[in-house]
């Protein structure tokens, strides 16, 4: 079996069921509202100005707060229906009528968006409360509310649009937004740098979802979710896979996969609490909601299908091993992010197996990574913004809340039953062992690694010899807990990684989203379930002791050492993905459009400018004739006289 036969799926036998949706009735017309009153804060607090600087903050955090609110009554609402029932769309107003093109402004309600709603508005306000505290002394904390504000109404755009057109309104609010945040702070010109790479780099893989709507529209004459489901039966296979293919590589800008995942690691720029929402509750999972929202078109794409699987592979162990090298606490969360995010995509991208523990595992990353982030925020706030973890050292004590509910997240994203990640993850794995043993086994050494770079945080930052304080080595810092507003989220948001896992008890979440995302066959992994949990758990658990080994038990300075191994050397320059974009992409885009100016401006403008020269080189040589001289207009006329004398002479 070569390794591209090892990496292809087995042929699946589920069909994606294909539901028309209800006219939302009851609760459900306060629909719209969800995405209305974020927008609406954002609005208020943009054109109020500096009016609002007083009470802004507490605006943006109730707007939000509200949505969460008609978010959880409203998925209430759903359990009470029967499973054909749980399809509810809004109708707000007619977008686009061309031809016979028709595109509604509708809104879509069903398992899977209910499930990010309360992802999105429950953690994106509780980001909004530990806020308050965080940017307490910012002058422009009202201009920062409304772009969390902003932020949070376009990922619900995209996540409640019953179409890709709607989606892609979201898709572009949510770039934005990620834009004005990231560089929040554009005093710094090293966070100015950032955000224009963010975006840049999105647009790339904003091309392609771009490229994707157009041939749907071209193939099946509508965008709706629910209209190119019915429809994708009649497509070829090559059709499906082009436009599975590009929706993956808009899946791959917005999710920071490879090779789209450059503007990752600069993002933490931004205001930690930017970086909580970006990486826990928005812009990363968005890349997972569409391929996940797009089973219908991935089931019948074999290729584009691999080609996810591939991709997330590859990802999963890039920002791993990233992660064991960086220094900067949130730098070290964000390539765990891109590793994690690489798992969700491999469980989207193992199909209807895969779907129900890819979203599963989206909602428990959100929990513990949104910990994590807040809690490294509390450290930074504890450490004068010092994001160094070799400055940092014996925090335990020092930071009891913030240690305890960090410690939560940690035992959470390594693994460790029962705790959120292990129910997630491993499903993710027994899934991929099942489906490619190859892809398995690499889903299994990245879990691997996540032990250790967790590990290695966990011990830089609360455990190993104080780093710190009045000395000529540590500097002035006394470090202290953070207030109230901010360690009750990182509480909350840890009770949700210690009970996370509750949601596949009776397989709840797989039953729950099977109407949108189908039931796979039941096939037997490789060996029993609970081997491979034991095999998972050991391969964590020696990450962990080789972090201990390496981290634990040595001294740590307090500058990072220059003679490290080349592996060393390529994990701290994040694998070398900006020298390959310089190479690949920057540098060969540079001389092409150096080549078609130079060949705009003597050619193209050559064709344009050539016709004017030659007439102004004409009008040059017949002013010079007219000299206004009597005696040159006598011999012009005496010239013409006697050449029409010699014609006439000639003629007969």
């Amino acid at each position: 079996m070569n390794a591209l036969t090892a990496l292809t799926l087995k042929a699946s036998e589920t069909t994606i069921p294909v539901v028309a949706p209800t006219d939302a009735d009851g609760p459900f017309t306060l629909l719209w509202l969800i995405i209305a009153l974020p927008l609406l804060g954002a609005a208020v607090l943009l054109l109020g100005g500096r009016y609002t600087d007083k009470w802004g903050h507490l605006l943006g955090t109730a707007t939000s707060a509200m949505s969460f609110v008609i978010s959880l009554v409203l998925f209430v609402s759903l359990l009470g229906r029967d499973e054909g029932e749980r399809q509810i769309s809004q109708h707000l107003y007619d977008w686009i009528d061309a031809g016979g093109l028709h595109i509604g402004l509708d809104l879509l309600y069903d398992p899977l968006s209910a499930l990010f709603l309360l992802l999105i508005t429950g953690v994106g306000s509780l980001i909004h409360v530990y806020s308050i505290g965080y940017m307490a002394h910012d002058p422009r904390r009202r201009r920062f509310f409304a772009y969390l504000n902003l932020f949070v109404a376009a990922m619900l755009m995209l996540i409640l649009s019953e179409n890709y057109v709607g989606l892609f309104l979201g898709w572009e609010g949510v770039g934005l937004a990620s834009y004005l945040l990231i560089g929040f702070w554009q005093h710094k010109p090293s966070a100015a740098a950032a955000a224009k790479k963010a975006f840049v780099i999105n647009r790339v893989g904003d091309m392609g979802l771009g490229l994707a709507i157009f041939l749907m529209i071209v193939t099946f004459g509508t965008t709706s979710f629910s209209g190119i489901s019915a429809l994708s039966g009649g497509a070829t296979e090559t059709t499906l896979n082009w436009v599975g293919v590009l929706l993956l590589v808009g899946a791959c800008g917005k999710s920071a996969q490879v090779p789209l995942q450059a503007w990752l690691l600069d993002a933490m720029e931004g205001p930690t609490p930017v970086s909580a929402l970006i990486h826990a509750a928005t812009m990363v999972t968005a890349g997972v909601y569409l391929i996940t929202r797009s089973n219908f078109v991935f089931e019948l794409a074999p290729a584009a299908q691999t080609a996810v699987i591939i991709v997330a592979t590859v990802t999963l162990l890039w920002g791993a091993i990233i992660g064991c090298a960086k220094d900067d606490i949130k730098k070290g969360l964000a390539g765990s992010t891109m590793s994690q995010i690489g798992y969700m995509m491999l469980g989207a991208g193992l199909g209807v197996a895969g779907y129900a523990f890819a979203i599963f595992h989206l909602l428990t990353h959100g929990f513990f990574k949104a910990n994590m982030f807040l809690g490294a925020g509390s450290v930074m706030h504890a450490m004068d913004d010092d994001v160094d973890m070799r400055h940092y050292g014996a925090l335990n004590k020092m930071l009891p809340v913030t240690f305890l509910t960090f410690a939560m997240g940690y035992l959470a994203i390594i693994g460790v039953p029962p705790f959120a990640g292990f129910w997630s993850k491993d499903k993710i794995i027994e899934t991929a062992l099942v489906e490619s043993p190859i892809v398995g086994i690499c889903a299994l050494l990245g879990a691997g690694i996540t032990g250790f770079y967790m590990t290695r945080m966990m011990l830089m930052t609360f455990f190993t010899d104080k780093r710190w304080g009045s000395t000529d080595s540590g500097g002035d810092v006394h470090p202290h807990e953070s207030p109230k507003v901010m360690t009750i989220p990182l509480i909350v948001l840890a009770a949700l990684s210690v009970l996370g896992g509750l949601m596949l008890a009776g397989n709840w979440i797989v039953d729950w989203l099977s109407p949108v995302v189908g039931h796979a066959e039941h096939h037997e992994p490789p060996l029993p379930v609970i081997v491979i949990t034991l095999i998972t758990v050991a391969v964590v658990a020696a990450g962990v002791a080789l972090a201990w080994f390496l981290v634990g038990k040595q001294e740590v300075p307090r500058v990072a050492p220059a003679d490290v191994s080349i592996a060393t050397k390529a994990a701290r320059a994040d694998l070398y993905g900006d020298a390959i974009n310089e190479g690949l992409v920057v540098t060969p885009g540079r001389a092409t459009v150096r080549s078609l100016t130079a060949g705009d401006r003597s050619i193209v403008d050559g064709l344009f400018t050539g016709g004017t020269t030659v007439l102004a080189g004409t009008g040059e040589l017949l002013r010079r004739l007219q000299n206004g001289y009597v005696r040159s207009y006598a011999l012009g006329i005496l010239g013409g006289a006697l050449l029409l004398v010699l014609t006439l002479v000639v003629v007969n």
